[in-house]
Order: C-alpha cells, then sequence, then structure tokens
C-alpha cells in the first residue's frame, strides 16, 4: 500500500512525464517510408564562412557547419548543415563552436531496395530546452520543499493543465473546430480536476470550481459581445494569427481562438480568487460553527475584496508586459494616440484584461453566495448536535 503522498507523488510523475514522453514517442520518431522529414538536436563541432566578405549589403552569408546530431535516426553521425545570415537581429541564428542547435533535414525519397539520401539540412534554432529543464526543476523543488503534500497536489494540477492544453484543445483547435465549445468545457474540466486534487471532495472544492466556471462564464460572453459586432475584432492583430488563415485543408476561427486565448489566460486568476474565497468561508465555518451562511457569505465577500483588488492588478499587468514591445514601439515612433488605441491588437489586449478582470471579480460573489449556501447543512448540524447535548444535560 502507498501512503497518502506517495500517490501524489507516482499521479505527478505520471502526469508530468511518463504521459509527455509517451506522446512524443507516438508523434516524433515514428519510422517510415512517408516520412521525409526530421527536426533533430546536434552539436556544432565547426563553422566555415562559404562567402567571407559581402559585396553588397543585401548579400546573404552562407555558413556551413559541421554537426555531430544528438538524437534521432542519424544519432552520432557527422553532417554538414547550412546555416543562412542576413544580418537581421532577432532572424538570424548565430552560432559558435560547442553550441547546441536544432537541425531540419529533409530525405529524398528512397528507391526500393536503396535507403533514403539526405537532400537538405538547416540550422534551424538553438537548443534552449536545457535551461527551460533548469527553472522547471528548480521551480517544482521550491513549490514542494515550501507547499509540501500541498506544493505536490499543485504540480499534479498543473500537470492535468498542460495535458489538456497539449493533449486536447490545441490539437482540437488544428482540426478547425469551434475554439469556445471546446475551450469552455475543457477548462471547467480542468479547473475541477485540480480543485479536486488540491481539496478533495469538499464543499470547498464545488464552491471554488462553480465560481470558476462562472466568472469564465461571464468572461466568456462579454468578450463574444464586446469582440464581435462591437469592437469588430477579426483576430488578425498579429503575424502568427494572420499565418493561420493560410493552413491548408482547415479553416481556422481566428475571432474564437481569439476570445479562448481570453478565457485560457483569464482562469489563473480567476481559480485563484474562487479558491482564495472559497478557503476563508470554510475556515471563518470551522472558527465560529454557529455562524450562518449569510454571515459565512459576507466574510468570504471580505476576503475577496481584498483579493480581487491585487489580482486584477496582476492580470492587467500581466497583458501590459506582453504588450509592452508593441507599446514601446508606437511612443517611439510618436505614433498618435488615435491611431495606436485602434489597432487590432492594442484593442485585443485591452479586451483580454477588461474581459478576464470583469470575470475574476464577478467570481467572488459567485464563490462566496455558493459557499455560504453549502455551509448550511453543517451548520444545521451543529446547532442539531448543540441541542441534542442539552437535552442530555
Amino acid at each position: 500500500m502507498f501512503s497518502y503522498f506517495n500517490k501524489y507523488i507516482l499521479i505527478l510523475f505520471f502526469v508530468l512525464f511518463i504521459t509527455p514522453v509517451v506522446v512524443a514517442a507516438e508523434t516524433e520518431y515514428e519510422d517510415t517510408d512517408s516520412i521525409q522529414e526530421y527536426y533533430v538536436n546536434a552539436a556544432v563541432l565547426e563553422i566555415q564562412s562559404l562567402n567571407d566578405e559581402f559585396s553588397d549589403s543585401y548579400m546573404m552569408e552562407e555558413q556551413l557547419v559541421k554537426v555531430e546530431v544528438l538524437e534521432g535516426k542519424y544519432s552520432g553521425q557527422v553532417l554538414l548543415a547550412r546555416n543562412s545570415l542576413s544580418g537581421s537581429a532577432g532572424i538570424d541564428i548565430v552560432v559558435d563552436k560547442g553550441d547546441r542547435v536544432v537541425l531540419y533535414i529533409n530525405e529524398q525519397m528512397p528507391v526500393e531496395g536503396e535507403e533514403a539520401e539526405i537532400a537538405e539540412i538547416y540550422v534551424v534554432e538553438k537548443v534552449r530546452t536545457g535551461v527551460q529543464k533548469i527553472l522547471l526543476g528548480v521551480f517544482m523543488g521550491l513549490l514542494v520543499l515550501i507547499g509540501g503534500i500541498q506544493g505536490v497536489k499543485a504540480l499534479v494540477g498543473l500537470g492535468f493543465t498542460g495535458l489538456g492544453i497539449f493533449l486536447v484543445l490545441l490539437p482540437a483547435l488544428a482540426e478547425g473546430r469551434s475554439p469556445l465549445l471546446v475551450t469552455l468545457p475543457l477548462l471547467v474540466a480542468v479547473t475541477l480536476l485540480t480543485m479536486l486534487v488540491i481539496a478533495g471532495f469538499s464543499r470547498k472544492a464545488l464552491a471554488a470550481t462553480l465560481g470558476t466556471a462562472g466568472g469564465l462564464l461571464v468572461a466568456g460572453l462579454l468578450a463574444v459581445l464586446v469582440g464581435g459586432d462591437m469592437a469588430s475584432l477579426q483576430g488578425l492583430g498579429t503575424e502568427e494569427e494572420r499565418m493561420l488563415l493560410y493552413i491548408e485543408n482547415v479553416s481556422i476561427d481566428t475571432r474564437g481562438i481569439l476570445f479562448a486565448g481570453i478565457l485560457l489566460g483569464a482562469l489563473g486568476a480567476i481559480m485563484d480568487v474562487a479558491m482564495s474565497v472559497a478557503s476563508a468561508v470554510e475556515e471563518v465555518k470551522k472558527a465560529n460553527p454557529e455562524l450562518s451562511p449569510a454571515q459565512l457569505t459576507r466574510a468570504g465577500m471580505q476576503v475577496g475584496r481584498d483579493v480581487m483588488g491585487t489580482m486584477a492588478n496582476t492580470l492587467i499587468l500581466a497583458y501590459a508586459g506582453g504588450a509592452l514591445p508593441f507599446l514601446l514601439l508606437y511612443i517611439s515612433y510618436q505614433a498618435p494616440a488615435v491611431y495606436w488605441l485602434n489597432t487590432e491588437f492594442i484593442t485585443s489586449e485591452v479586451l483580454r484584461a477588461i474581459a478576464g478582470s470583469i470575470g475574476l471579480v464577478v467570481s467572488v460573489p459567485i464563490t462566496a453566495g455558493l459557499a455560504g449556501f453549502l455551509s448550511r447543512e453543517t451548520t444545521s448540524g451543529s446547532h442539531l448536535r448543540s441541542f441534542s447535548s442539552s437535552s442530555r444535560e
């Protein structure tokens, strides 16, 4: 028999590590004749410039990079890859000896009885997953060290969220399914699983889940109503969003993607507020079981008012931080406010921040009211126990 702690460790290990490895093995390294392209990690051994001097400022510099492939079909082999430099910061991939890079390998269709031949090899990106793993390890370690069993539960909830996004949400959206019809039920399910892991089968978990769902629903309705006909948003404010229109054989609802992104971005803050309010109501009830549901609701509202001020600020600052380069660009080129305030990108960011914040604020009374209402059975039970004790005396 596993102890209570070991059960959660086992769940955490499976959710965060085993499942992604299995999925990656099934999707990225299938070795069939139909697969002609590979993306693999490699180590840079040597760099050679194919044209040392530029004949004009627009000429591309071509590099021949000797690399050792570290994984996949060509693991251990030394290959020569091309790397093109245009002199554009942020676009060029500048590599040095000893760097880890991502290669794109394209094979020619093999002739029957012969092995496939490599047609092209290009350096497409630097490897940064090492740093990501270190940061993730530090985060997980601190969460478990400081939070104990609750920290482990939080990681399990985070695992549910990650799996929901990468295994359900993104594949469904890539197939052209309705973003809102997929996103809202998925986020409610993720919220329920997270609350159950953190708080178990309790009134607190139920109140927090319903409060989060109510806030998400309000944020979603506001985004659809305002972002549709009123703001004339098309979900095409960035280059990445416009590129979705060119995906072959799939019709992507970019406006729906925008609305789904609003819900996704607001979920964390709304869930945080809802759990804080529900937990506060439960603790007040434990301290004074004689309080009525109305009194418990008022206590939850008071806590919610304190929390919503900081969380709404956090949510808006997060979106402002994402839009900071664009705002700085507009200010640096002295673009008039009447122009940049009306661009689709800025309007979309404003809608994200405001709709998410309104959903957060609305979740407070919903959660407080539900937490107070659900406490009535416990409160009534305590009165009955008190009455029974007095009668026996």
